[in-house]
């Protein structure tokens, strides 16, 4: 049968989820066989994270309504085990997704670095409520603090802080490799959470310090502010008849 230059159902048909892991199956044997690591995301579990910051991170993307049409087939491609390779450094993230053809595509996603300003005001409104690095890596913290990690303005990217790039031929702005791979950043966040901060360009320990020394400083300038909590010595003595 004659094919016309327009036909192009046969060339996008989706692989079967044995042939993704078949040729991501190859893909690591290759790599072995030439001394190179990959670094392949794991799903375990019918929930693909279960961390505050992984789930979090996924809540963040689903808001948007920008990716709500490939996050599907991005989700079936990582449970499949078909990002055979992902790598979080400061402010980007290198990995490659295995597709139809037995070479895997490569992607780029790039998140845009928080400014100064920005920072600072975050750190603010932390005060001390944030008390120690465990508990931060954790998520266990305050709800109203966990807003404003995620809310509007907070530490999570919105899709204007967030660039991407695949090597595939779908012409989409999201093709479902890149909604793979940022499903499977959660992944990395519930192994390591301290990731998050990489990505985001954030040294977590200097984070943690300045947002205690800012409560510090701010009590210490408020120390000559009265207030109507505050008890007088008279008022102690009426109080208990003395």
């Amino acid at each position: 049968m004659k094919k016309s230059y327009w036909d192009t159902e046969s060339y996008y048909e989706q692989p079967s989820e044995a042939q993704l892991k078949k040729n991501a199956g190859e893909t690591a044997k290759k790599a072995k066989a030439k001394g190179r690591i990959l670094h392949p995301v794991v799903v375990s579990g019918r929930r693909i994270a279960h961390s505050w910051w992984g789930s979090s991170w996924c809540e963040n993307l689903e808001r948007y309504a920008d990716y709500e049409n490939r996050l599907e087939r991005g989700r079936r491609y990582l449970r499949t085990g078909a990002v055979v390779d992902l790598q979080i450094e400061k402010g980007q993230v290198h990995a490659k997704v295995q597709g139809r053809k037995k070479t895997p595509y490569k992607i780029d996603v790039r998140i845009s670095p928080i400014n100064e300003e920005h920072m600072q005001g975050i750190m603010e409104e932390c005060g001390s409520r944030i008390e120690d690095l465990d508990r931060l890596l954790k998520g266990d913290f305050p709800e109203e603090l966990k807003e404003i990690f995620l809310g509007t303005g907070g530490l999570f990217p919105t899709p204007r802080e967030i660039s991407f790039s695949c090597s595939c031929p779908d012409w989409a702005l999201m093709c479902k490799h890149v909604a793979a791979v940022l499903y499977g950043i959660a992944v990395r966040f519930d192994e390591d959470p301290l990731l998050f901060f990489v990505l985001r360009g954030i040294d977590v320990d200097r984070f943690v310090q300045v947002t205690l020394e800012n409560s510090v400083e701010s009590m210490l300038m408020n120390t000559d502010v009265k207030s109507d909590r505050i008890i007088e010595n008279e008022d102690w003595e009426s109080l208990f008849g003395l």
